[in-house]
């Protein structure tokens, strides 16, 4: 800092200044929501947050655990966001790695046909006549096989595997090696960022994803969490003219305040445990994969 101008030392003052602003943003809703989670409503709409421990309950978590759905939601929705994932990574890794390849003919019709996807789309019904004709209705395919690849990513890890040295490759050839030996021994592994970065956007992307489940499944055994989660705010939820006593509606809002919280806590938990062992991988492949 010694040798940085006074201007500079303004900007990066100023910077700090606006950085620390973002982070209390968007670290307030997060806090609000967690304390509000634990929370007695009537003291969080009454008060706000409050540290007394008379004000604190689990109610909101035991009523949310008491539905049997939830335990079988939550091995559904990491069944169907890791299998997505998976799948996620293997189909663009292999389409992104020949689309790479200076030497692949076709490429650029390959790479317009991608491209017209992203801009064009056959819509809801379609969509699920597509579904039902291949018979994948109230299956667990029906939410892991649609929307399994997507062309942002493909763009992405092609980038990547474009930046890598070209020498390796070479050195490679001239050592005999075929082009899958490269392909696993030599870009796989040095692929490690933008393949993380893939699987952490599948399967954030996944896990929260709940309108596909809410379309193409009807048995309630396959309902992900968050389409379980969702049926017990629906369920709790106080209406209009539904109770005429006023306490009795009161008492009722009162116990969906606390279920919301509770479920958006649950709901985000393993993504939150899971991003620090991402972090590293995430922050670097998404540089590395976006330089060209």
């Amino acid at each position: 800092m010694h040798n940085v101008s006074k201007n500079d030392r303004v900007i990066l003052f100023i910077n700090k200044i606006l950085l620390g602003l973002i982070v209390l943003i968007i670290l307030f809703p997060l806090v609000y929501v967690l304390l509000g989670s634990f929370l007695d409503p009537k003291v969080l709409v009454s008060e706000g947050i409050s540290f007394n421990p008379s004000d604190w309950t689990l109610d909101g978590y035991r009523r949310v655990f008491q539905e049997g759905s939830i335990v079988k939601g939550f091995i559904n929705s990491i069944i169907y966001a890791g299998s997505f994932t998976i799948i996620t990574v293997v189909l663009t890794v292999f389409a992104a790695y020949p689309l790479s390849i200076d030497e692949f003919r076709g490429k650029k019709v390959f790479m317009v046909f991608f491209l017209i996807t992203m801009f064009f789309n056959g819509g809801l019904i379609p969509t699920y006549l597509l579904i039902k004709d291949l018979n994948l209705l109230n299956t667990v395919w029906a939410i892991i096989l649609p929307g399994s690849i997507g062309v942002w990513n493909i763009i992405l890890v092609r980038t990547f595997f474009k930046g890598l040295p070209k020498e390796l490759k070479e050195a490679a050839k001239i050592d005999g090696a075929s082009e899958l030996q490269i392909f696993f021994k030599i870009i796989f592994p040095l692929s490690k960022p933008v393949i993380f970065v893939i699987a952490l956007y599948a399967f954030v992307g996944q896990w929260n994803s709940y309108f596909d489940a809410m379309i193409y499944l009807e048995d309630q055994d396959l309902y992900p969490l968050q389409l379980v989660l969702r049926s017990i705010l629906i369920q709790n939820e106080v209406k209009p003219g539904m109770i005429n006593d006023m306490q009795a509606a009161a008492e009722l809002s009162k116990i969906a305040e606390k279920i919301k919280y509770a479920s958006i806590v649950i709901s985000s938990l393993p993504l939150i445990i899971m991003y620090p062992f991402f972090q590293k991988y995430f922050e670097k492949g998404v540089m590395v994969g976006s330089l060209k």
